[in-house]
């Protein structure tokens, strides 16, 4: 006989299920990737293809003959996974190397911690890390977006991050870099999408779009995307104040590289991100600041997806320790 097991109130029912939630987060990214497929056409189509037709095949695989339990891929979750990876990945990538992208981002980083809704760190971003310290060459080798429907061949150059941080290692200053430069660093460009980089860097404003429909659908809350947002701006602003020739101005940062596609669908990831309004807040400002930090300070141009897993791995601990106040709980005036 089963036990009817009734907890305390306040109870919630939502007619919202996992295959609704992800389709929504999958139509919210459909505008910034059908910007990158009129960009970089046949390659962008073919990278989102092979990552997800990889997701959902590992998924599968893994499920079926070594988990030996049925199958979860109808959740659209390895979908989601898939697309996130690929817009994370430059359109020129060799089909295999996406593949090995896949199995890291579902074997290890999903699959290993017992699949959807257990995993520490975002999939997507666990497979495009290892791919960036395995093959360092392919992915970096970005294509130029004006390069429409060449494939594998387009022309390539470097991302304006990667610009600005080789210049300045050379002792230029930024006014300098941005004058000399083959780049175009119009900033009507970096908003609407003609610049070099991955799949989900090519236009803030798709991004942006996708950003209020998730908002409009109550998929995700506004405090993580907003706080490191406001982070970024805040910190790279008071380093361009202090000087302007050696930092490159907040709107610069915010616009290009990954900002806008790891705040709004890496960062909010419901397994990997807190639970409570203060906390979301506080891991927003750490993966800011740790973005930051990265992009100026380190080795690499680019920061926001260690940022995002380094404060993937803060998680359980800012949930443990900072809770909302308890449902009915007495509050002391003092």
């Amino acid at each position: 006989m089963k036990k009817l097991i009734v907890s305390p109130a306040p109870h919630i029912h939502s007619k919202e299920n996992t295959q609704r939630l992800m389709l929504d987060v999958i139509i919210a990214l459909l505008p910034a990737y059908l910007v990158s497929v009129y960009f970089f056409g046949l390659g962008a189509l073919n990278v989102a293809a092979v990552a997800v037709i990889s997701c959902l095949l590992v998924e599968y695989a893994i499920e079926r003959w070594v988990m030996k339990r049925k199958s979860t891929v109808s959740d659209l979750s390895a979908v989601l996974t898939g697309l996130l990876l690929a817009m994370n990945l430059p359109s020129n990538i060799p089909w295999w190397i996406v593949f090995i992208g896949a199995v890291v981002a579902i074997g290890i980083a999903k699959m290993s911690f017992g699949g959807l809704g257990q995993n520490v760190f975002n999939p997507a971003l666990v497979g495009r890390v290892f791919l960036l310290i395995s093959f360092p060459v392919q992915m970096t080798s970005w294509p130029r977006p004006d390069a429409l429907w060449s494939g594998v061949d387009a022309a390539t150059g470097a991302t304006p991050l990667a610009i600005i941080k080789e210049g300045l290692a050379k002792g230029e200053t930024v006014e300098q870099i941005m004058n000399s430069s083959l780049v175009d660093f119009n900033y009507w460009h970096l908003l609407f999408g003609k610049i070099g980089g991955s799949l989900g860097e090519i236009s803030a404003i798709a991004l942006l779009l996708g950003f209020a429909y998730l908002l409009i659908r109550h998929v995700i809350r506004p405090h993580i995307p907003l706080s490191i947002f406001g982070t970024v701006i805040i910190f790279s602003g008071i380093l361009w104040l202090a000087d302007s020739q050696q930092y490159v101005d907040p709107l610069f940062h915010l616009l290009t590289g990954g900002v806008m596609l790891g705040a709004i669908f890496m960062a909010t990831d419901y397994v990997t991100s807190p639970m409570n309004p203060k906390a979301m807040v506080i891991y927003g400002i750490g993966i800011g600041l740790l973005t930051i930090l990265i992009r100026v300070f380190g080795s690499y141009p680019e920061g926001i997806s260690f940022a995002i897993l380094i404060m993937n791995a803060a998680v359980p601990l800012l949930n443990r320790y900072i809770k909302p106040k308890r449902y009915g709980e007495e509050v002391k005036h003092g």
